[in-house]
């Protein structure tokens, strides 16, 4: 373990912040079980990748890979709204068809950038050549991104928008077109995972078909441990934790490599991750409930008979 593997996993950790926060729009705001951001992420990555080769700039390449999620989002929200398939369905259908879409937009499997411009190079060129130049670009865009999406959520479109998650009909008889709520909310949260994904490609040095695999359980998995460690009683602390858990869950990752995990063996420790985190509140809920008997619990429970015969439960007590 060295401290810029360390660097490395919470710069990682920042970067899959944003992808967390896309997730969350769905899996918390609108209550929607979203697998097309398997396929979006690796779409940012592959849109960006395919401009910056054909010499554009990385900037314009991150904000077109944003807008590309953005409509693979929405497409998924048609066809549950408009078609009536299934949200799960729907989802699965899109990132089936994003994987040869990918495909399509690369021209191959994998398009390396080591030797093209992207956004890092363009700061080192600037002036801004600092060791810690990723975690910085990255604290600021997830930065950026989570006051953004805290604004959102408190005008007018984003309160319905959480209204559409929490109690469509309610807010259906309010006159509210909830399947355009939900179309919105699709397209904002995979518009951020392509955002992520988009700059993860820059980041690594090359955007991968396969790089999208897992990437919901990844967004999952930082959602439900943020959330376990910080209660999300208010937006702030709700996008909070799901920044906070991406991180924990990269330095997991990093622990356990560092543990003598293979690199094979990160699925399973993936899955394990999320188990812990989905079951610990129950299970802390059922210890704290547990509690042993109080001597007055315990009165009530001791019988005395006419002959002063004490019930085994009081006997069992006072031999203790």
């Amino acid at each position: 373990m060295s401290w810029y593997a360390l660097s490395g996993s919470i710069e990682q950790g920042l970067a899959y912040g944003v992808l967390a926060l896309g997730v969350y729009l769905t899996f918390r705001v609108l209550h929607f079980a979203d697998l097309t951001v398997d396929g979006t992420f690796p779409l940012g990555a592959a849109v960006a990748a395919a401009l910056i080769v054909a010499g554009v700039s990385p900037i314009v390449a991150v904000i077109v890979a944003f807008f590309a999620g953005m409509l693979a989002g929405a497409i998924t929200g048609i066809m549950h709204t408009k078609m009536r398939i299934a949200g799960l369905l729907a989802s699965i259908l899109t990132m089936t068809a994003l994987y040869s879409v990918n495909l399509r937009i690369m021209g191959r499997p994998n398009v390396p950038l080591l030797r093209q411009p992207t956004l890092f190079t363009h700061l080192s060129d600037w002036g801004f050549d600092h060791p810690l130049q990723a975690l910085i670009v990255f604290g600021v865009l997830v930065l950026v991104v989570k006051l953004g999406i805290d604004w959102f959520l408190s005008t007018e479109i984003g309160l319905a928008m959480r209204a559409t998650g929490d109690n469509p009909a309610m807010i259906r008889s309010l006159g509210v077109d909830t399947d355009a709520m939900i179309v919105l909310g699709l397209a904002f949260s995979n518009g951020l995972v392509a955002l992520a994904g988009a700059m993860m490609a820059q980041y690594q040095g090359y955007a991968d078909v396969g790089m999208g695999l897992g990437t919901i359980i990844t967004g999952l998995a930082s959602v439900i441990i943020g959330h376990a460690l910080i209660r999300p009683s208010t937006v702030f602390r709700a996008t909070l934790g799901a920044i906070v858990g991406a991180v924990l869950y990269r330095l997991a990752i990093y622990f356990a490599l560092g543990a003598g995990f293979a690199p094979t063996d990160l699925r399973i420790v993936t899955a394990a991750i999320v188990v812990l985190a989905l079951a610990g509140p129950a299970l802390k809920e059922r210890f704290a409930s547990r509690k042993t008997l109080t001597d007055e619990e315990l009165d009530a429970l001791t019988q005395t008979n006419a002959n002063g015969v004490v019930s085994p439960v009081r006997a069992g007590k006072e031999g203790m």
